[in-house]
């Protein structure tokens, strides 16, 4: 820790106790205080793939990693089995770190974790971070609200939980001036389709937000009538956030001024409009 953080003074953390921590969207720079003193004390790290490299350089040699996956398409840990992992490291009286991409309560499955860290009497810290949209909204310089243009924000999943008879209500989430999608690259062509018979306009700004805030960022525009069609230039697997709504139109503005944290060096922008 350096200099500022050793003249702060963090909760203990406990042995036998396990600390739910956000990573952020993947810049390493954009960690909590807190996260980086948590996991400067883990004796155990479960991460999920989607955690960059560059944070995991961070954990101390002494301390074990554990990949428990979460990536969409590729084999994972069951849920069920990442929770029972967590209470019995925890009751070994180790001290553990749960280290998830963005923040734990948002798409992170944290709540499900804590609920089993509670039943099973383990106690608990969670640390939050930054979350993807606001990683991906920063790097792409789209402002998520604007008193001009968008005086609400709404996250949603567009991943359907394995057996669900359905997913989000589109045609209720349209009435949000800026829509900010999680894990919906995949079906977007069916989610704009959504959007559009609820009212939103064919030709709404898109952004796509590939990799936020790591070097490999990409960001490709659209609408909402090309925004199938343009997420085919994204690799498999990247992780994507999609940004709907009138705000996607500052990039325009912002762009040739918008600086990049040291760590994020090298971000690109790409345009991609179809007719």
């Amino acid at each position: 820790m350096n200099d500022v953080a050793s003249r702060l003074r963090f909760p203990e953390f406990r042995a036998g106790s396990v600390w739910l921590v956000g990573a952020g969207p993947g810049d390493p720079g954009l960690l909590t205080l807190h996260a980086l003193h948590a996991l400067d004390s883990a004796d155990v790290v479960l991460h999920d793939a989607l955690v960059s490299e560059a944070i995991l350089s961070l954990v101390p040699n002494g301390a074990r990693l554990e990949c428990v996956g979460k990536r969409a398409g590729r084999p994972s840990m069951p849920q069920l089995r990442i929770s029972a992992r967590l209470v019995e490291l925890a009751q070994r009286g180790r001290r553990v770190v749960r280290l998830k991409g963005g923040d734990p309560f948002v798409f992170g499955r944290g709540g499900e974790e804590a609920v089993a860290l509670a039943a099973a009497g383990v106690p608990f810290r969670i640390v939050p971070g930054v979350t993807a949209a606001a990683g991906a909204a920063a790097g792409a310089g789209v402002p998520l609200t604007h008193r001009s243009v968008a005086r609400s924000a709404t996250f949603a999943t567009g991943h359907t939980i394995r057996g669900a008879e359905s997913g989000p209500d589109w045609s209720a989430l349209a009435g949000s001036d800026t829509l900010v999608l999680y894990m919906a690259v995949g079906r977007i062509g069916e989610i704009a389709a959504a959007l559009r018979a609820a009212g939103r306009p064919a030709d709404e700004p898109v952004a796509l937000v590939a990799d936020a805030t790591l070097p490999s960022q990409e960001v490709y525009e659209a609408t909402l009538s090309t925004a199938a069609a343009v997420a085919e230039e994204i690799s498999p697997g990247t992780p994507t956030i999609v940004i709907v709504g009138a705000v996607v139109g500052f990039r325009d503005a912002l762009l040739p001024q918008l600086e990049t944290a040291p760590a994020s060096a090298g971000l690109s922008s790409v345009v991609l409009e179809t007719a």
